[in-house]
């Protein structure tokens, strides 16, 4: 039983996170900052829940072979991969933004 909404876990509705919402435009930007030199390429504004940011992160991160990581609602590439990653994006009908 969850404790939150007191059904199984099976049926839970609290643990799904609703999709953030935002202005329709997806970011992706270099970021070395804090990172010793290293760069990093994010991607900000996919309005997607958790599972489904999670499965674009994989397939976005396996289309440039490099790993990476979601957190917080932004994907993190390792490496410079913008230009791969917006052509990409657009391939599958989002509107980004470099």
């Amino acid at each position: 039983m969850c404790p939150g909404c007191g059904k199984p876990f099976a049926a839970c509705v609290c643990r799904q996170a609703q999709a953030p919402v935002g202005d329709g435009t997806v970011r992706v930007r270099l970021e070395t900052k804090g990172r010793k030199g290293k760069g990093v390429t994010l991607i900000t504004g996919v309005p997607l829940g958790a599972v489904e940011l999670s499965d674009l992160g994989k397939k976005l991160k396996q289309r440039c072979g490099a790993g990476g990581t979601v957190k917080d609602g932004v994907i993190e590439v390792q490496g410079d991969h913008c230009d791969s990653l917006v052509e990409a994006l657009k391939q599958q009908g989002w509107n980004v933004k470099r």
